[in-house]
Protein backbone atom coordinates (compact mmCIF):
# COMPACT_ATOMS: atom_id res chain seq x y z
CA UNK A 1 0.00 0.00 0.00
CA UNK A 2 1.34 3.41 -0.96
CA UNK A 3 2.36 5.79 1.83
CA UNK A 4 0.81 9.22 1.94
CA UNK A 5 3.67 11.62 1.44
CA UNK A 6 2.14 14.88 0.34
CA UNK A 7 1.57 16.41 3.78
CA UNK A 8 2.15 20.18 3.73
CA UNK A 9 1.95 19.86 -0.05
CA UNK A 10 5.17 17.89 -0.37
CA UNK A 11 6.75 14.49 -0.06
CA UNK A 12 9.84 16.23 1.26
CA UNK A 13 10.94 15.28 4.69
CA UNK A 14 7.60 13.76 5.72
CA UNK A 15 6.31 17.05 7.07
CA UNK A 16 9.01 16.85 9.73
CA UNK A 17 11.16 19.83 8.82
CA UNK A 18 10.37 22.21 11.66
CA UNK A 19 12.06 25.01 13.52
CA UNK A 20 13.90 23.74 16.55
CA UNK A 21 13.87 26.36 19.28
CA UNK A 22 17.06 26.80 21.23
CA UNK A 23 19.24 24.82 18.84
CA UNK A 24 22.87 25.59 18.11
CA UNK A 25 22.76 28.29 15.39
CA UNK A 26 25.47 26.41 13.47
CA UNK A 27 23.11 23.46 12.95
CA UNK A 28 20.24 23.74 10.46
CA UNK A 29 16.79 23.71 12.02
CA UNK A 30 15.60 20.73 9.97
CA UNK A 31 14.37 17.78 12.02
CA UNK A 32 12.89 14.50 10.80
CA UNK A 33 10.21 12.09 11.94
CA UNK A 34 11.51 8.75 13.18
CA UNK A 35 9.69 6.59 10.64
CA UNK A 36 10.41 4.58 7.47
CA UNK A 37 11.52 6.42 4.35
CA UNK A 38 8.78 7.13 1.80
CA UNK A 39 9.47 5.66 -1.65
CA UNK A 40 5.97 5.89 -3.12
CA UNK A 41 3.83 9.04 -3.17
CA UNK A 42 0.09 8.61 -2.81
CA UNK A 43 -0.90 10.92 -5.67
CA UNK A 44 -3.27 8.47 -7.33
CA UNK A 45 -6.48 9.69 -5.70
CA UNK A 46 -9.42 9.21 -8.06
CA UNK A 47 -10.15 12.42 -9.95
CA UNK A 48 -12.50 13.40 -12.76
CA UNK A 49 -10.54 16.18 -14.42
CA UNK A 50 -12.06 17.18 -17.76
CA UNK A 51 -10.05 18.79 -20.56
CA UNK A 52 -10.82 22.47 -21.06
CA UNK A 53 -11.79 23.75 -24.50
CA UNK A 54 -8.69 23.77 -26.69
CA UNK A 55 -6.79 21.44 -24.35
CA UNK A 56 -4.58 20.34 -27.19
CA UNK A 57 -3.61 23.86 -28.09
CA UNK A 58 -0.24 25.09 -26.94
CA UNK A 59 -0.13 28.86 -27.31
CA UNK A 60 3.51 29.01 -28.35
CA UNK A 61 3.77 32.72 -29.10
CA UNK A 62 2.03 33.76 -25.89
CA UNK A 63 4.23 31.36 -23.94
CA UNK A 64 7.34 32.85 -25.58
CA UNK A 65 6.26 36.38 -24.67
CA UNK A 66 5.40 35.43 -21.10
CA UNK A 67 8.63 33.61 -20.39
CA UNK A 68 11.02 35.81 -22.33
CA UNK A 69 9.67 39.28 -21.50
CA UNK A 70 6.92 39.41 -18.90
CA UNK A 71 8.16 36.89 -16.33
CA UNK A 72 11.81 38.11 -16.17
CA UNK A 73 10.61 41.64 -15.46
CA UNK A 74 8.14 40.55 -12.80
CA UNK A 75 10.58 38.17 -11.14
CA UNK A 76 13.32 40.80 -11.23
CA UNK A 77 11.12 43.19 -9.28
CA UNK A 78 9.59 40.60 -6.94
CA UNK A 79 12.82 39.76 -5.08
CA UNK A 80 11.47 36.35 -4.12
CA UNK A 81 13.08 34.37 -1.32
CA UNK A 82 14.88 31.23 -2.47
CA UNK A 83 13.09 28.04 -1.46
CA UNK A 84 14.30 24.47 -1.24
CA UNK A 85 12.68 21.95 -3.56
CA UNK A 86 9.73 19.91 -2.42
CA UNK A 87 8.78 16.41 -3.40
CA UNK A 88 11.90 14.72 -2.03
CA UNK A 89 11.84 12.21 0.79
CA UNK A 90 13.83 12.39 4.02
CA UNK A 91 16.95 11.06 2.26
CA UNK A 92 16.74 13.90 -0.27
CA UNK A 93 15.72 11.41 -2.97
CA UNK A 94 12.56 11.28 -5.07
CA UNK A 95 9.84 8.73 -4.39
CA UNK A 96 7.91 7.22 -7.31
CA UNK A 97 4.92 9.32 -8.36
CA UNK A 98 2.76 10.32 -11.31
CA UNK A 99 5.66 12.60 -12.28
CA UNK A 100 8.68 10.35 -11.90
CA UNK A 101 9.56 6.67 -11.45
CA UNK A 102 12.96 5.63 -10.13
CA UNK A 103 14.57 3.44 -12.73
CA UNK A 104 18.33 3.66 -13.11
CA UNK A 105 18.57 5.17 -9.61
CA UNK A 106 17.14 2.10 -7.88
CA UNK A 107 16.92 -0.62 -10.53
CA UNK A 108 19.42 -2.66 -12.48
CA UNK A 109 18.98 -1.81 -16.15
CA UNK A 110 20.86 -3.77 -18.77
CA UNK A 111 22.05 -1.92 -21.86
CA UNK A 112 19.38 -3.80 -23.81
CA UNK A 113 16.68 -2.55 -21.44
CA UNK A 114 17.89 1.05 -21.86
CA UNK A 115 17.82 0.59 -25.64
CA UNK A 116 14.22 -0.60 -25.46
CA UNK A 117 13.17 2.15 -23.07
CA UNK A 118 9.41 2.79 -22.95
CA UNK A 119 8.55 0.45 -25.84
CA UNK A 120 5.85 -2.06 -24.89
CA UNK A 121 4.18 -2.70 -28.24
CA UNK A 122 5.16 -3.91 -31.71
CA UNK A 123 6.34 -1.41 -34.31
CA UNK A 124 3.71 -0.01 -36.69
CA UNK A 125 6.09 -0.96 -39.52
CA UNK A 126 4.56 -4.43 -39.33
CA UNK A 127 1.02 -3.04 -39.61
CA UNK A 128 0.80 -1.13 -42.87
CA UNK A 129 -0.79 0.58 -44.67
CA UNK A 130 -1.17 3.61 -42.43
CA UNK A 131 -4.22 5.82 -42.62
CA UNK A 132 -3.47 9.56 -42.54
CA UNK A 133 -6.00 11.34 -40.32
CA UNK A 134 -4.56 14.86 -40.27
CA UNK A 135 -1.43 16.92 -40.27
CA UNK A 136 0.49 17.27 -37.04
CA UNK A 137 -0.23 20.38 -34.98
CA UNK A 138 1.85 22.24 -32.41
CA UNK A 139 5.61 22.63 -32.61
CA UNK A 140 7.71 23.58 -35.61
CA UNK A 141 8.43 20.18 -37.18
CA UNK A 142 6.25 18.82 -39.98
CA UNK A 143 4.34 15.62 -39.38
CA UNK A 144 1.21 13.53 -39.72
CA UNK A 145 -1.33 11.89 -37.44
CA UNK A 146 -1.91 8.31 -38.57
CA UNK A 147 -3.47 5.03 -37.48
CA UNK A 148 -2.09 1.62 -38.44
CA UNK A 149 -4.20 -1.37 -39.48
CA UNK A 150 -4.72 -2.22 -35.81
CA UNK A 151 -6.30 1.18 -35.27
CA UNK A 152 -3.39 2.35 -33.10
CA UNK A 153 -2.77 6.09 -33.33
CA UNK A 154 0.68 7.59 -33.94
CA UNK A 155 2.26 10.92 -34.65
CA UNK A 156 4.82 10.82 -37.46
CA UNK A 157 7.60 13.43 -37.35
CA UNK A 158 10.24 13.94 -40.02
CA UNK A 159 13.79 15.19 -40.38
CA UNK A 160 14.08 18.63 -42.00
CA UNK A 161 15.45 18.59 -45.53
CA UNK A 162 19.23 18.51 -45.52
CA UNK A 163 19.45 17.13 -41.97
CA UNK A 164 18.91 13.39 -42.48
CA UNK A 165 18.65 11.41 -39.24
CA UNK A 166 19.57 14.42 -37.07
CA UNK A 167 16.31 15.17 -35.27
CA UNK A 168 14.74 11.71 -35.58
CA UNK A 169 17.87 10.20 -34.10
CA UNK A 170 18.11 12.79 -31.34
CA UNK A 171 14.49 12.18 -30.37
CA UNK A 172 15.00 8.46 -29.81
CA UNK A 173 18.32 8.79 -27.98
CA UNK A 174 16.91 11.36 -25.53
CA UNK A 175 13.66 9.41 -25.22
CA UNK A 176 15.52 6.28 -24.10
CA UNK A 177 17.84 8.08 -21.68
CA UNK A 178 15.07 10.19 -20.12
CA UNK A 179 12.96 7.07 -19.68
CA UNK A 180 15.89 5.38 -17.92
CA UNK A 181 16.32 8.47 -15.72
CA UNK A 182 12.71 8.07 -14.57
CA UNK A 183 10.54 10.43 -16.60
CA UNK A 184 7.27 9.43 -18.23
CA UNK A 185 7.70 9.52 -22.02
CA UNK A 186 5.81 8.26 -25.07
CA UNK A 187 6.77 5.20 -27.10
CA UNK A 188 8.99 6.79 -29.78
CA UNK A 189 10.80 4.76 -32.42
CA UNK A 190 12.41 5.29 -35.82
CA UNK A 191 10.37 3.86 -38.71
CA UNK A 192 10.76 3.71 -42.48
CA UNK A 193 7.98 3.70 -45.06
CA UNK A 194 7.24 4.18 -48.74
CA UNK A 195 4.78 6.88 -49.87
CA UNK A 196 2.43 4.17 -51.08
CA UNK A 197 2.22 2.88 -47.48
CA UNK A 198 0.02 5.91 -46.68
CA UNK A 199 -3.71 6.08 -47.34
CA UNK A 200 -5.73 9.25 -46.82
CA UNK A 201 -8.76 8.97 -44.56
CA UNK A 202 -12.00 10.20 -46.20
CA UNK A 203 -12.18 13.21 -43.92
CA UNK A 204 -8.48 13.93 -43.37
CA UNK A 205 -7.85 17.51 -42.29
CA UNK A 206 -5.05 20.05 -42.25
CA UNK A 207 -4.71 21.36 -38.69
CA UNK A 208 -3.51 24.76 -37.57
CA UNK A 209 -1.10 25.36 -34.68
CA UNK A 210 -3.99 25.23 -32.20
CA UNK A 211 -5.13 21.81 -33.37
CA UNK A 212 -8.20 23.19 -35.12
CA UNK A 213 -9.37 21.91 -38.52
CA UNK A 214 -8.33 24.41 -41.19
CA UNK A 215 -9.24 22.67 -44.46
CA UNK A 216 -9.47 19.19 -46.00
CA UNK A 217 -6.17 17.36 -46.49
CA UNK A 218 -6.11 16.09 -50.06
CA UNK A 219 -3.92 13.81 -52.14
CA UNK A 220 -2.00 16.74 -53.61
CA UNK A 221 -1.37 18.15 -50.12
CA UNK A 222 0.04 14.84 -48.95
CA UNK A 223 2.20 14.45 -52.04
CA UNK A 224 3.52 17.98 -51.60
CA UNK A 225 4.44 17.36 -47.95
CA UNK A 226 6.19 14.08 -48.73
CA UNK A 227 8.07 15.68 -51.64
CA UNK A 228 9.79 18.01 -49.15
CA UNK A 229 11.40 15.10 -47.30
CA UNK A 230 14.73 13.36 -47.80
CA UNK A 231 14.64 9.77 -49.11
CA UNK A 232 16.89 6.78 -48.68
CA UNK A 233 18.48 5.37 -51.88
CA UNK A 234 15.58 2.90 -52.18
CA UNK A 235 12.99 5.68 -51.91
CA UNK A 236 11.93 5.19 -48.30
CA UNK A 237 11.17 8.00 -45.86
CA UNK A 238 12.49 7.99 -42.30
CA UNK A 239 10.32 9.23 -39.44
CA UNK A 240 9.67 9.08 -35.73
CA UNK A 241 6.51 7.16 -34.90
CA UNK A 242 5.32 8.37 -31.51
CA UNK A 243 2.53 6.16 -30.17
CA UNK A 244 -0.39 8.20 -28.86
CA UNK A 245 -0.44 8.11 -25.07
CA UNK A 246 -3.42 6.20 -23.73
CA UNK A 247 -5.87 8.35 -21.81
CA UNK A 248 -7.43 11.79 -22.15
CA UNK A 249 -5.06 14.62 -23.01
CA UNK A 250 -5.67 17.53 -20.66
CA UNK A 251 -3.26 19.98 -22.20
CA UNK A 252 0.24 21.29 -21.44
CA UNK A 253 1.89 20.96 -18.06
CA UNK A 254 2.62 24.46 -16.82
CA UNK A 255 6.02 25.16 -15.31
CA UNK A 256 4.52 27.25 -12.49
CA UNK A 257 1.69 26.76 -10.02
CA UNK A 258 -0.54 23.68 -9.91
CA UNK A 259 -3.56 22.28 -11.74
CA UNK A 260 -6.42 23.63 -9.65
CA UNK A 261 -8.74 20.88 -10.90
CA UNK A 262 -6.40 18.05 -9.85
CA UNK A 263 -6.48 17.30 -6.10
CA UNK A 264 -3.26 15.30 -6.45
CA UNK A 265 -1.29 18.26 -7.77
CA UNK A 266 -0.26 19.95 -4.54
CA UNK A 267 3.32 21.12 -5.06
CA UNK A 268 3.86 24.28 -7.14
CA UNK A 269 5.66 23.07 -10.23
CA UNK A 270 8.51 25.53 -9.82
CA UNK A 271 9.27 23.85 -6.49
CA UNK A 272 9.19 20.24 -7.69
CA UNK A 273 12.54 18.44 -7.37
CA UNK A 274 11.85 16.26 -10.43
CA UNK A 275 11.44 19.40 -12.57
CA UNK A 276 14.16 21.51 -10.97
CA UNK A 277 16.75 18.74 -10.98
CA UNK A 278 16.00 17.93 -14.62
CA UNK A 279 18.28 20.82 -15.60
CA UNK A 280 21.41 18.69 -15.09
CA UNK A 281 19.89 15.92 -17.20
CA UNK A 282 18.70 18.10 -20.09
CA UNK A 283 21.98 20.00 -20.30
CA UNK A 284 23.79 16.65 -20.51
CA UNK A 285 21.62 15.79 -23.51
CA UNK A 286 21.86 19.34 -24.90
CA UNK A 287 18.06 19.31 -25.16
CA UNK A 288 16.99 22.96 -24.81
CA UNK A 289 13.42 22.98 -26.17
CA UNK A 290 10.95 23.74 -23.36
CA UNK A 291 7.91 25.03 -25.21
CA UNK A 292 4.46 24.39 -23.77
CA UNK A 293 3.79 21.58 -26.23
CA UNK A 294 6.66 19.49 -24.89
CA UNK A 295 5.03 18.51 -21.59
CA UNK A 296 1.45 17.31 -21.20
CA UNK A 297 -0.96 16.11 -18.54
CA UNK A 298 -2.93 12.96 -19.33
CA UNK A 299 -5.90 11.54 -17.42
CA UNK A 300 -5.25 7.79 -17.25
CA UNK A 301 -7.11 4.78 -15.91
CA UNK A 302 -5.65 3.12 -12.83
CA UNK A 303 -4.31 -0.25 -14.10
CA UNK A 304 -5.37 -1.86 -10.81
CA UNK A 305 -8.89 -0.45 -10.78
CA UNK A 306 -10.67 0.60 -13.97
CA UNK A 307 -13.12 2.74 -12.02
CA UNK A 308 -10.33 5.05 -10.84
CA UNK A 309 -8.52 7.78 -12.80
CA UNK A 310 -5.64 10.11 -12.10
CA UNK A 311 -3.36 12.53 -13.96
CA UNK A 312 0.09 11.49 -15.20
CA UNK A 313 2.69 13.95 -16.44
CA UNK A 314 4.69 13.30 -19.62
CA UNK A 315 7.70 14.82 -21.36
CA UNK A 316 7.49 14.84 -25.17
CA UNK A 317 9.33 15.79 -28.35
CA UNK A 318 13.06 15.47 -27.86
CA UNK A 319 14.10 16.27 -31.43
CA UNK A 320 15.93 19.34 -30.11
CA UNK A 321 18.34 17.11 -28.17
CA UNK A 322 21.95 16.44 -29.15
CA UNK A 323 21.99 20.05 -30.46
CA UNK A 324 19.26 19.17 -32.95
CA UNK A 325 17.61 22.55 -32.39
CA UNK A 326 20.87 24.31 -33.19
CA UNK A 327 21.02 22.43 -36.49
CA UNK A 328 17.39 23.21 -37.39
CA UNK A 329 17.75 26.89 -36.46
CA UNK A 330 21.22 27.13 -38.03
CA UNK A 331 22.40 28.78 -34.82
CA UNK A 332 25.39 27.82 -32.74
CA UNK A 333 24.02 30.03 -29.92
CA UNK A 334 21.42 27.43 -28.88
CA UNK A 335 22.29 26.09 -25.45
CA UNK A 336 24.36 29.16 -24.63
CA UNK A 337 21.66 31.84 -24.51
CA UNK A 338 17.86 31.94 -24.38
CA UNK A 339 15.99 32.68 -27.62
CA UNK A 340 15.68 36.20 -26.26
CA UNK A 341 18.22 36.70 -23.52
CA UNK A 342 18.18 39.94 -21.51
CA UNK A 343 21.66 39.35 -20.12
CA UNK A 344 23.15 38.60 -23.52
CA UNK A 345 21.53 41.72 -24.98
CA UNK A 346 22.92 43.88 -22.19
CA UNK A 347 26.37 42.30 -22.48
CA UNK A 348 26.48 42.92 -26.22
CA UNK A 349 25.19 46.47 -25.76
CA UNK A 350 27.83 47.53 -23.25
CA UNK A 351 30.74 45.64 -24.82
CA UNK A 352 29.81 46.42 -28.46
CA UNK A 353 29.81 42.69 -29.17
CA UNK A 354 33.44 42.20 -28.12
CA UNK A 355 32.61 40.25 -24.96
CA UNK A 356 33.45 36.89 -26.54
CA UNK A 357 31.06 34.23 -27.68
CA UNK A 358 31.65 30.74 -26.26
CA UNK A 359 29.62 29.13 -29.05
CA UNK A 360 32.23 30.14 -31.60
CA UNK A 361 34.13 26.90 -31.36
CA UNK A 362 35.09 24.07 -33.76
CA UNK A 363 32.07 22.13 -34.99
CA UNK A 364 31.38 18.42 -34.70
CA UNK A 365 32.59 16.16 -37.52
CA UNK A 366 30.38 16.04 -40.60
CA UNK A 367 28.60 12.75 -40.10
CA UNK A 368 25.13 11.73 -41.20
CA UNK A 369 22.80 12.13 -38.24
CA UNK A 370 25.10 14.41 -36.22
CA UNK A 371 24.36 18.08 -35.54
CA UNK A 372 27.39 20.23 -36.22
CA UNK A 373 26.86 21.94 -32.84
CA UNK A 374 26.88 18.80 -30.70
CA UNK A 375 30.24 18.65 -28.96
CA UNK A 376 31.67 18.44 -25.47
CA UNK A 377 34.22 21.16 -26.27
CA UNK A 378 33.63 24.36 -24.30
CA UNK A 379 30.58 22.82 -22.59
CA UNK A 380 30.09 24.59 -19.27
CA UNK A 381 27.42 22.91 -17.08
CA UNK A 382 27.14 26.05 -14.98
CA UNK A 383 26.30 28.24 -17.97
CA UNK A 384 24.07 26.08 -20.23
CA UNK A 385 20.64 27.58 -21.01
CA UNK A 386 17.38 26.29 -22.51
CA UNK A 387 15.70 28.10 -25.39
CA UNK A 388 13.21 29.75 -23.00
CA UNK A 389 13.44 30.55 -19.29
CA UNK A 390 11.98 27.65 -17.29
CA UNK A 391 10.55 28.49 -13.88
CA UNK A 392 11.70 25.28 -12.11
CA UNK A 393 15.21 25.74 -13.53
CA UNK A 394 15.33 29.37 -12.46
CA UNK A 395 14.22 28.41 -8.94
CA UNK A 396 16.58 25.44 -8.66
CA UNK A 397 19.68 25.20 -6.50
CA UNK A 398 22.83 23.09 -6.32
CA UNK A 399 21.04 20.44 -4.27
CA UNK A 400 18.55 19.88 -7.09
CA UNK A 401 21.34 19.59 -9.64
CA UNK A 402 23.29 17.23 -7.40
CA UNK A 403 20.24 14.96 -7.49
CA UNK A 404 20.08 15.19 -11.28
CA UNK A 405 23.83 14.73 -11.71
CA UNK A 406 23.73 11.56 -9.58
CA UNK A 407 21.28 10.08 -12.06
CA UNK A 408 23.44 11.13 -15.01
CA UNK A 409 26.47 9.55 -13.34
CA UNK A 410 24.85 6.13 -13.09
CA UNK A 411 24.83 5.54 -16.86
CA UNK A 412 27.59 3.30 -18.17
CA UNK A 413 29.06 3.75 -21.61
CA UNK A 414 27.34 0.52 -22.64
CA UNK A 415 23.93 1.84 -21.61
CA UNK A 416 24.50 5.14 -23.43
CA UNK A 417 25.70 3.26 -26.50
CA UNK A 418 22.52 1.14 -26.48
CA UNK A 419 20.35 4.27 -26.38
CA UNK A 420 22.23 5.70 -29.37
CA UNK A 421 21.95 2.45 -31.29
CA UNK A 422 18.17 2.52 -30.79
CA UNK A 423 18.05 5.53 -33.13
CA UNK A 424 18.99 3.34 -36.13
CA UNK A 425 21.74 5.60 -37.46
CA UNK A 426 23.07 4.36 -40.78
CA UNK A 427 26.66 5.51 -40.20
CA UNK A 428 28.43 3.53 -37.43
CA UNK A 429 30.81 6.45 -36.98
CA UNK A 430 27.87 8.61 -35.89
CA UNK A 431 26.96 6.06 -33.21
CA UNK A 432 30.48 6.13 -31.80
CA UNK A 433 30.83 9.90 -31.98
CA UNK A 434 27.51 10.54 -30.27
CA UNK A 435 28.31 7.99 -27.57
CA UNK A 436 31.75 9.50 -26.97
CA UNK A 437 30.30 13.01 -26.78
CA UNK A 438 27.56 12.00 -24.37
CA UNK A 439 30.15 10.30 -22.14
CA UNK A 440 32.34 13.42 -22.20
CA UNK A 441 29.38 15.71 -21.39
CA UNK A 442 28.32 13.27 -18.68
CA UNK A 443 31.68 13.61 -16.97
CA UNK A 444 31.51 17.41 -17.18
CA UNK A 445 28.02 17.51 -15.65
CA UNK A 446 28.95 15.12 -12.85
CA UNK A 447 32.23 16.85 -12.06
CA UNK A 448 30.63 20.29 -11.88
CA UNK A 449 27.58 19.54 -9.75
CA UNK A 450 29.27 17.09 -7.40
CA UNK A 451 31.78 19.80 -6.56
CA UNK A 452 28.97 22.10 -5.37
CA UNK A 453 27.92 19.97 -2.37
CA UNK A 454 29.24 17.29 -0.04
CA UNK A 455 28.88 14.40 -2.54
CA UNK A 456 28.15 11.71 0.02
CA UNK A 457 25.46 9.19 -0.83
CA UNK A 458 23.92 5.88 0.34
CA UNK A 459 24.42 6.75 4.01
CA UNK A 460 23.58 4.01 6.51
CA UNK A 461 24.34 2.90 10.06
CA UNK A 462 25.87 -0.58 10.25
CA UNK A 463 27.89 -2.63 12.70
CA UNK A 464 30.96 -1.04 11.08
CA UNK A 465 29.81 2.49 11.87
CA UNK A 466 28.37 5.25 9.71
CA UNK A 467 28.91 4.16 6.10
CA UNK A 468 28.61 6.22 2.94
CA UNK A 469 29.78 6.50 -0.65
CA UNK A 470 31.87 9.48 -1.65
CA UNK A 471 30.76 9.93 -5.27
CA UNK A 472 33.64 12.26 -6.11
CA UNK A 473 36.08 9.45 -5.31
CA UNK A 474 33.92 6.74 -6.90
CA UNK A 475 33.84 8.58 -10.22
CA UNK A 476 37.51 9.51 -10.17
CA UNK A 477 36.96 13.22 -9.56
CA UNK A 478 38.84 13.50 -6.26
CA UNK A 479 41.72 11.55 -4.70
CA UNK A 480 40.92 9.35 -1.73
CA UNK A 481 44.42 9.95 -0.36
CA UNK A 482 43.68 13.65 0.17
CA UNK A 483 40.16 13.25 1.55
CA UNK A 484 39.27 13.25 5.24
CA UNK A 485 35.99 13.21 7.16
CA UNK A 486 35.28 14.72 10.57
CA UNK A 487 32.08 13.47 12.23
CA UNK A 488 30.50 15.37 15.11
CA UNK A 489 27.41 13.99 16.84
CA UNK A 490 24.95 16.50 18.24
CA UNK A 491 21.78 16.14 20.26
CA UNK A 492 18.31 17.13 19.09
CA UNK A 493 18.99 20.76 20.03
CA UNK A 494 22.27 20.79 18.08
CA UNK A 495 24.61 20.68 21.05
CA UNK A 496 27.85 18.71 20.40
CA UNK A 497 28.18 15.26 22.00
CA UNK A 498 31.24 13.54 20.54
CA UNK A 499 33.59 13.63 17.55
CA UNK A 500 35.46 11.12 15.42
CA UNK A 501 37.50 11.32 12.21
CA UNK A 502 38.21 8.98 9.31
CA UNK A 503 40.25 8.81 6.13
CA UNK A 504 38.54 8.02 2.85
CA UNK A 505 38.63 4.45 1.57
CA UNK A 506 40.32 4.07 -1.84
CA UNK A 507 37.04 2.89 -3.40
CA UNK A 508 35.10 5.83 -2.00
CA UNK A 509 32.92 3.54 0.15
CA UNK A 510 33.91 4.48 3.69
CA UNK A 511 32.70 3.32 7.09
CA UNK A 512 33.67 5.76 9.85
CA UNK A 513 33.43 5.08 13.56
CA UNK A 514 30.06 6.31 14.72
CA UNK A 515 30.44 9.06 17.34
CA UNK A 516 28.43 8.57 20.51
CA UNK A 517 24.67 8.96 20.17
CA UNK A 518 22.79 11.64 22.05
CA UNK A 519 20.94 9.92 24.90
CA UNK A 520 17.55 11.55 25.31
CA UNK A 521 15.61 8.56 26.70
CA UNK A 522 13.23 8.64 23.73
CA UNK A 523 14.84 7.48 20.50
CA UNK A 524 18.36 8.88 20.99
CA UNK A 525 17.79 11.38 18.17
CA UNK A 526 21.26 12.37 16.99
CA UNK A 527 22.47 14.76 14.30
CA UNK A 528 25.81 13.69 12.83
CA UNK A 529 27.62 16.53 11.14
CA UNK A 530 30.04 15.26 8.47
CA UNK A 531 32.64 17.66 7.15
CA UNK A 532 34.39 16.41 4.02
CA UNK A 533 37.73 18.10 3.45
CA UNK A 534 40.02 18.01 0.43
CA UNK A 535 42.71 20.42 -0.67
CA UNK A 536 40.98 23.78 -1.15
CA UNK A 537 37.53 22.42 -0.30
CA UNK A 538 35.36 21.69 2.74
CA UNK A 539 31.74 20.59 2.42
CA UNK A 540 29.25 19.79 5.20
CA UNK A 541 26.13 17.67 5.44
CA UNK A 542 23.99 16.53 8.36
CA UNK A 543 22.83 12.95 8.87
CA UNK A 544 19.93 12.49 11.28
CA UNK A 545 19.93 9.22 13.20
CA UNK A 546 17.46 7.70 15.66
CA UNK A 547 16.79 4.29 17.15
CA UNK A 548 14.27 2.15 15.30
CA UNK A 549 11.33 1.79 17.73
CA UNK A 550 10.98 -1.90 16.78
CA UNK A 551 14.59 -3.13 16.62
CA UNK A 552 16.06 -0.39 18.86
CA UNK A 553 19.02 -0.17 16.46
CA UNK A 554 20.11 3.24 15.16
CA UNK A 555 19.11 4.07 11.59
CA UNK A 556 19.33 7.04 9.25
CA UNK A 557 16.02 8.93 9.20
CA UNK A 558 17.04 12.05 7.28
CA UNK A 559 19.75 13.94 5.39
CA UNK A 560 20.19 17.70 5.17
CA UNK A 561 22.78 19.20 2.84
CA UNK A 562 24.21 22.69 3.23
Amino acid sequence: MRNRAHLIGSAAYLAAVIACGGSDPAVPAARFANQPIVWNVDDHTDTRVTPPAGAGAAFINLDFYSRSFQRPLIEGLALRRAQRARGANALDELPDSTWFTNRISRQTLTPERVGTGPLEHDSPEAFKPWTVRSTKYGGAASGLIITDVRGVKYMLKFDPVGLPEVVTGADVVANRLLWACGYHVAEDRVVYFQPEDLVLAPHAMIKNQLGEDRKPFGTDDLAHQLAQLDRTPDGRIRAIASRWIAGTTLGPTTDEGVRRDDPNDRIPHELRRDLRGAFAIFEWLDSPDFNLSNAIDVLVTDPRDASRHFVEHYRLDFDSALAGLAAVDHSMRVGYVNSFDWLAVLADTFTFGFNGRPWQHPAAPKLRGVSGAFTADHFDPGAWKPNLPVAPFDASDRFDQFWGAKIVARFTREQIHAAVEAARYTDPRAVEYLTDTLVARQRAVVAYWLSQVAPLDAVSVTDRGLCFDDLAIRYGLAPASATRYVLTSRDRAGRPVAQTAAAAAPTGSTCAAMPALALDHRDDYTIVEIVTTRPGSARTMYVHVARNPVTHRPRVIGIWRV
